[in-house]
């Protein structure tokens, strides 16, 4: 049955294209919805990006029927309509006695909930403090769900264990780099592209990949690069892929300690002749509501307490070299160069990266659409890596469902240039593990 939908200011900033994404059902935006876009029509954030992008949008469809017959979206598409304020009913005003955005928006909810009895209005916001608002006085309400993902379970484990394998084929792995066909192994689920596994028999074990260019099952080596070697199975697999120049796209979760950044960093340092540059890269998010402006000195001053991690990871690697070593100086001389590039993500919007090793830390907090940015300026010879725990997000309006880093990997699983290695293992300390896992 067709439905009304009214949307809230954070959907709208969260993808400026919502609008296309209820099918034959119709849309109202509340004029206070406007009001608010048009504080973030100013600045260079993704959000403000999305206030520009969704005005041109409304520009574009926007005639004299929007208030009261409404826009045609498109074939097969409902129509949007914009609406005007409306006096709250004695049920708004009871519960609700302050005359904010959030109450002007139930108010017309609850206004054409009840004009209209035939159809269901839902209110769709990621504000999760509104929806519990509009549930308190008996008006529908839910998430914005076109970019959420349904399964979690990749998530939870480190890689598949397949058991059972005759011994003889994982002997024949190890003699031969080029591994052995697909066919020759009976799996008991499916396996995708660059997918990383452990195959066991009764007397021998290995780690492997399935490279999808030859439909080949192949042996996975622990490899060291700039110093740093893996310490277990799913650390050894990120490395394979960060260091495969046919993955063109790695995606690396896993919770605090697991080695996520450090991993990536020194392998792009390691494939440092491969790439004119590398770059590295974490989301701002502002803490206790406090945005860049707030904190004193330049723009560079500002940024730098943001991308501490990056350098402290970096100083790690550093310090497996003394200081007059030919690694440190290398690293001296990207600096000093611009080969090495340590900057905050908003900063790389509108560039064309070509030729080039892009590290994006902390992606669970980047929207699906910010993901799709980046990745979109990758030009030749670029590699794009992403690392993030999806269990630390920092947004308020993303969640573990709904993050670019889990849409990412669940629409780009089994294409041949993609690779997603999850870490389990905390490496960083015993105490580190032990908070990790307790606390």
């Amino acid at each position: 049955m067709k439905k009304n939908f009214v949307l809230d200011t954070n959907v709208i900033l969260h993808d400026y294209k919502c609008i296309y994404n209820f099918q034959e059902n119709d849309i109202y935006i509340p004029i206070v919805v406007l009001e608010e876009l048009d504080k973030f029509k100013k600045g260079n954030e993704e959000i403000n990006y999305n206030a520009r992008q969704f005005a041109r949008e409304l520009d574009e469809i926007s005639d004299n029927d929007l208030f009261k017959k409404g826009a045609s979206l498109g074939e097969g598409l409902g129509k949007l309509f914009i609406a005007l304020p409306q006096e709250p009913s004695d049920n708004v005003k009871r519960a609700f006695i302050e005359n904010i955005n959030d109450h002007r928006i139930l108010a017309f909810l609850d206004y054409l909930a009840t004009k209209d009895k035939k159809h269901k209005t839902i209110l769709v916001t990621k504000d999760i403090n509104l929806r519990m608002k509009a549930r308190a006085i008996n008006l529908l309400s839910e998430d914005y769900f076109n970019d959420k993902i349904t399964s979690t379970d990749i998530f939870e484990k480190a890689h598949e264990v397949f058991e059972g394998i005759d011994a003889a084929i994982i002997d024949r792995m190890y003699s031969t780099a080029a591994g052995v066909p697909k066919s020759s192994l009976d799996f008991e689920k499916d396996i995708v592209s660059n997918q990383y596994f452990v195959l066991k028999s009764e007397r021998n074990s290995i780690m492997a990949r399935y490279n999808p260019n030859y439909e080949t099952v192949v042996k996975v080596q622990k490899e060291r690069a700039f110093g740093i070697e893996p310490r277990n199975s799913e650390q050894s697999f990120a490395m394979n892929a960060l260091l495969d120049d046919d993955i063109k796209l790695v995606c690396i979760t896993g919770k605090a300690g697991t080695g996520k950044t450090l991993l990536a960093l020194a392998a792009a340092l390691e494939k440092r002749n491969d790439y004119k540059q590398i770059l590295l890269a974490r989301p701002i998010v502002a803490l206790a509501n406090k945005d860049l402006g707030f904190l004193p000195g330049t723009e560079k001053e500002k940024i730098t307490p943001y991308m501490q991690p990056l350098f402290d990871n970096l100083n790690v690697i550093r310090h497996q070299f003394s200081a007059e070593s030919r690694e440190n100086t290398a690293i001296q001389e990207m600096q000093s160069s611009g080969q090495l590039v340590i900057e905050a993500l908003a900063y790389i919007r509108g560039r064309s990266l070509s030729d080039a090793y892009i590290i994006v830390d902390e992606a669970q907090n980047l929207t699906p659409h910010e993901i799709k940015t980046i990745i979109t300026r990758a030009g030749e010879n670029t590699k794009v890596v992403f690392t993030g725990d999806v269990q630390q997000i920092d947004q308020p309006y993303l969640d573990m469902m709904s993050n670019g880093l889990v849409y990412t990997i669940d629409k780009m699983r089994g294409q041949e240039i993609f690779a997603h290695v999850n870490l389990v293992k905390g490496e960083r300390s015993y105490l580190s593990e032990l908070a990790s896992n307790l606390l």
